[in-house]
């Protein structure tokens, strides 16, 4: 079957809102000057601290947060948390904004539900990427927060072993079709990718990313990269050859 698109077209699109976190206001204002330059995303407001952003969530419903994670008051791992507990905010998606500092935060911020995650020092045209991708329903993770996964993958860092173990079972109850889009969602591909790679319509991809999601015990597409390295699916440095075809 030849591969489909469900995507609407940008231009029937409304922009995108959305808010930008950040206890650094040199850093606002550049986030802001990069995304108010699309003719498809508009700014919404601005917050400094993680309080303030649920507020300003709360207030706005933005389409995306980009969400810093050490703040004041509140980080931006505990607002990432409070904003997927709410039933009110279940439209906005998270972008969390992350350096090499923060390795020990990148777990956290994927248990409590981050759609996408950047390092700060990304480049413009990623970051509008990344915006768009996560409206639509995507995620992304910039390389080099992939890099802190596998790297504490291979250290053995994982801190719960028990979830490691519930992963690999439940990978083992997916259909081989599952199984090519877990693999290739663990790899970075979009929708749009896998659906070209597997000649199939972006919304049998989307209907696949949806059962993966239920059935790994996963909140969001970015965890189930983690689920896919620590369930033994995909091996670093194997070539994405799996300990479970063995």
């Amino acid at each position: 079957m030849g591969s489909m698109s469900s995507e609407v077209p940008a231009a029937d699109r409304a922009p995108t809102r959305v808010v930008i976190v950040d206890d650094q206001a040199m850093i606002r204002m550049g986030l802001k000057m990069i995304l108010d330059h699309e003719p498809d995303i508009v700014t919404v407001g601005e917050a400094g601290d993680g309080e303030a952003a649920l507020a300003l969530a709360a207030a706005e419903l933005p389409d995306v947060v980009l969400m810093d994670i050490r703040m004041p008051r509140l980080d931006g791992v505990e607002a990432t948390r409070r904003i997927r507990a709410d039933p009110a905010l279940e439209g906005v998606r998270v972008a969390v904004l992350t350096t090499f500092d923060d390795e020990e935060y990148v777990t956290g911020a994927l248990a409590a539900g981050a759609d996408a995650f950047l390092l700060k020092d990304t480049d413009p045209g990623t970051l509008v990427a990344c915006v768009r991708r996560v409206r639509d329903g995507g995620s992304l993770l910039d390389p080099g927060v992939t890099s802190l996964v596998v790297r504490q993958w291979r250290e053995g860092l994982r801190a719960d072993a028990v979830a490691d173990a519930r992963w690999r079972s439940a990978v083992t109850e997916l259909t081989a079709r599952e199984v090519d889009v877990l693999r290739a969602v663990a790899s970075g591909a979009s929708n749009t990718d896998i659906a070209a790679s597997l000649d199939v319509s972006t919304a049998t991809v989307k209907s696949h990313v949806h059962a993966l999601l239920r059935k790994l015990g996963c909140t969001v597409r970015a965890q189930l990269v983690v689920a896919a390295y620590e369930s033994g699916l995909v091996v670093p440095g194997a070539g994405g050859t799996s300990t479970l075809d063995a």
